[in-house]
């Protein structure tokens, strides 16, 4: 699944043995990434947590190391620089499938508190009996808070245009928490093939096209409490230029 030469330059124990992995990818997080490492690991939770830092220069990694001397369930895998969600996440899933001991659940957060983690609890609750668990904010007796008008749109538009195209039967597309069983990931994971944001979309297309049992709960969606949105224009690109393959292909 991975090469050896990966392995070398992950930081922990490969042999942790967790029923939950936790995918942080990030990327200048270090006002964040400290006291969410805290509250995920205050859960109580059988959980492992691997952080995918892409090189940032506020030395976020430096403080993940910090928590390696106190935890020994939380992984680091820095990358060389900035190479997009989509990648981040896919080599999330590659890892975590190919330790010793795999997690039977892969979730997925944003690292800068959009997500609060004690949501991670409400994604478990319903992943036995499904194959992908969607944290949506347009479920009913979910929230979004601290939006513009334009983001709302254009959130809207996005889930819109991918519920035309993707079928899915779902409300929120484009969520990052998210919790994956093993065995789905298994599956799909020679077909990931994003970049950037538009893996939310994909996942769930490959996830529907095998006929995985999906399911949503509520979340409460807060806009980042610290640093500034890191969503960029050729990341709207290639969100698009999904949508318009998907549908030419269908």
């Amino acid at each position: 699944m991975i090469s050896h030469a990966l392995y070398e330059v992950i930081d922990g124990n490969l042999s942790v043995n967790s029923e939950i992995g936790i995918i942080l990818p990030t990327y200048c997080e270090a006002a964040n990434i400290g006291n969410l490492i805290r509250e995920i690991e205050n859960l109580g939770l059988n959980v492992s947590i691997l952080v995918i830092d892409d090189s940032s220069p506020d030395r976020t990694a430096d403080i993940v190391r910090n928590f390696q001397r106190k935890y020994d369930n939380i992984l680091l895998f820095v990358r060389p620089e900035k190479l997009g969600l989509g990648t981040a996440i896919t080599d999330g899933f590659k890892i975590f499938l190919s330790l010793k001991n795999p997690p039977k659940f892969v979730i997925t957060m944003d690292a800068d508190y959009s997500h609060n983690p004690k949501e991670i609890l409400s994604l478990l609750a319903i992943s036995k009996d499904s194959d992908l668990v969607i944290g949506s904010r347009y479920y009913r007796g979910s929230a979004i808070v601290n939006w513009s008008f334009f983001r709302l749109l254009t959130s809207k538009i996005a889930n819109l245009l991918a519920s035309l195209i993707i079928r899915a039967g779902i409300h929120d597309y484009t969520s990052g928490m998210r919790c994956y069983s093993a065995d789905l990931l298994r599956c799909i994971i020679g077909d990931i093939h994003s970049r950037t944001y538009e893996i939310q979309l994909e996942t769930i297309r490959q996830a529907s096209l095998r006929k995985f049992k999906i399911k949503e709960t509520p979340i409460t969606f807060v806009d980042r409490k610290m640093g500034k949105s890191k969503l960029t224009f050729n990341e709207i690109k290639d969100f698009l230029s999904y949508i318009v393959n998907i549908y030419r292909k269908c």
